[in-house]
């Protein structure tokens, strides 16, 4: 039997549709969140909706983890069996282990692959995977497809106004000063992926000027973007209405609305809000 040419591997985090990968037969990693003593993989033992369910009534903060070294390794043996090349694209490996896990598993299987630290992840991740997807259906060979999408990650873009400081603080996203400051000055923050990793980007006295100024860094890039997701963490009515204006102002542009996957989520929190995009 003649083996299939390339394997797709990401992760949960990059919210790509059932029907996708399927399609493309994308092998998805997922990522735990874990509720006490119960761990559940994103986006498959419990959904976006369920997630914030639970994290509402839950008096702890969840926590979260990377797939196992030894469940990276046997899919990429898996893998091996059936497929000449892999091309894995993984959440920013500055937050988890995603990347690394692939990394180590092409490295011991010896498989022939690629692994892409996506410096970002969600929307922008899962539209790297169908960019990488596209290329190969166009005919492109594994060492074009590769050298193409290593500019992917430079042109990805992924701001939030979090829904909760005090869940950001006490996940390490940012240091206990500043989310007393914060909070003290009724202030709210936006953040954005630089390098990989989640910083400060802006601190603002209303959330409407954060949803003003999350605007202005479109208006920045809009003539190198065709499709904006509006990012929501539990905050659907808010991310319906901005969709609307948005798209009267940016008319151009397609825009889509994207829960953020349970792992995310746990460090943002309820109510968060943002844009995300993948440049041309």
């Amino acid at each position: 039997m003649n083996k299939s040419n390339i394997a797709w591997v990401t992760d949960t985090t990059a919210t790509l549709s059932p029907e996708f990968i399927k399609q493309h037969n994308i092998f998805v990693v997922p990522l735990f969140v874990i509720f006490g003593e119960t761990a559940y993989k994103e986006n498959v033992e419990i959904s976006s909706a369920a997630f914030y369910q639970k994290l509402a009534s839950s008096k702890e903060l969840p926590k979260t983890s990377q797939p196992s070294p030894g469940e990276m390794l046997e899919l990429f043996k898996e893998i091996k069996e059936k497929y000449n090349h892999v091309i894995a694209i993984h959440v920013t490996g500055a937050l988890t282990g995603a990347y690394n896990g692939a990394i180590s598993a092409a490295e011991e299987t010896g498989v022939d692959a690629f692994v892409l630290d996506s410096q970002i992840g969600s929307f922008p991740l899962g539209k790297m995977v169908e960019r990488a997807v596209a290329l190969e259906q166009q005919g492109k060979t594994f060492s074009e497809i590769v050298t193409e999408i290593k500019s992917l990650p430079a042109k990805g873009r992924l701001f939030l106004t979090p829904g909760s400081l005090e869940q950001l603080h006490k996940g390490g996203r940012v240091t206990g000063t500043q989310t007393v400051l914060a909070t003290l000055l009724n202030m709210k923050v936006i953040l954005k992926f630089h390098e990989g990793r989640a910083i400060l980007s802006d601190k603002v006295r209303s959330h409407k000027r954060a949803i003003a100024k999350m605007v202005d860094y479109l208006e920045v890039e809009k003539n190198q973007v065709k499709e904006v997701t509006i990012i929501h963490a539990d905050n659907l009515k808010e991310a319906t209405q901005w969709k609307t204006i948005l798209q009267a102002q940016f008319s151009h542009i397609s825009f889509s609305i994207t829960e953020l996957s349970p792992v995310p989520g746990t460090h943002a929190g309820r109510g968060t809000i943002g844009l995300a995009w993948l440049g041309e």
